[in-house]
């Protein structure tokens, strides 16, 4: 049987940001930058690598340079294209053409589940990639086209896992896994930051999630719920006793910049993995770890 195939991701981009104050008090936390890009751009773009040419970022209050970012700048263009700026030239070009890039605002700050519900009428019927921003994927990383490639073959809304040590599956939603084989599993419960002794697994629900459209109905049924906020992982509590959930596990690739140490290493590693930058780079860590005699 042929499934619907999965053109649409939708981006929720509508938090404060409040754990890298001050710098998010005047921009959003989605433009802050990794290297020379913001980090909503390797979101995008990990997008359109999959396939999907259809994206909707959720935005809020105070983010309107997320629209400016994605969107053409016929002046800054124009001074490129006289000053001989060519491959300037073509990057930005390039970023405004990367895909059909729309926006719409969460009205209230009620959670991601809420977010994801925005996006009811912009995807419609489709199956849908939700995909958070403070998750960025090494460019070596396929996790995104193989969720994509197991609902082909499945049919079923997937969920990206990864295993975490006990004492950290509190700060995540996690799931109980079946029929666990080394890269899949079928969910059969999930349970919303649990302490560590009550946690079903060490599997961590992070940041890539494919759904049928069926979760629109399983948010509306949704009560409020930790923080007081319409929480994701209760509407999949709920989609799972309809129809099958499936966990794709993977182990390596992932960046969450949302924390101020894994923002500095996403930095570090993807400036390392630069051409233009890496070696001289390299140079530079070296001489910093000899100077605070770390190695």
């Amino acid at each position: 049987m042929a499934h619907p195939p999965v053109r649409k991701a939708v981006i929720p981009a509508a938090g404060m940001g409040t754990r890298f104050l001050p710098a998010t008090k005047a921009q959003p936390k989605e433009m802050l930058p990794v290297v020379d890009r913001p980090s909503i751009q390797y979101v995008v773009e990990e997008a359109v690598a999959a396939g999907i040419d259809d994206i909707l970022i959720i935005t809020g209050r105070n983010k309107r340079s997320l629209e400016d970012h994605f969107d053409r700048n016929f002046e800054l263009e124009h001074q490129l294209r006289e000053k001989g700026k060519d491959d300037e030239l073509a990057d930005i070009i390039e970023l405004a053409d990367l895909a059909d890039i729309h926006f719409v605002r969460q009205g209230e700050p009620l959670g991601l589940g809420h977010a994801v519900s925005v996006a009811q009428k912009h995807v419609g019927d489709e199956p849908f990639v939700v995909m958070l921003g403070d998750d960025i994927m090494h460019e070596r990383s396929h996790l995104l086209s193989d969720m994509i490639a197991n609902y082909r073959f499945t049919g079923a809304s997937t969920v990206a896992l990864m295993e975490v040590q006990p004492s950290e599956i509190s700060a995540y939603g996690c799931a109980a896994p079946e029929n666990r084989d080394r890269s899949t599993c079928r969910i059969v419960d999930v349970v919303e930051k649990p302490k560590p002794e009550d946690a079903p697994s060490n599997l961590a629900i992070v940041g890539r999630y494919l759904f049928t459209p069926a979760i629109f109905e399983c948010l509306e049924r949704v009560e409020l719920g930790v923080g007081g906020e319409i929480q994701l992982t209760d509407a999949i509590a709920l989609l799972l006793k309809e129809e099958t959930v499936m966990g794709l596990i993977f182990e390596e690739g992932r960046f969450d910049i949302g924390k101020k140490i894994d923002y500095l290493r996403a930095t570090v590693e993807l400036a390392l993995d630069r051409d233009d930058l890496g070696p001289e780079f390299r140079e530079i860590l070296a001489e910093i770890c000899r100077r605070q005699q770390i190695c």
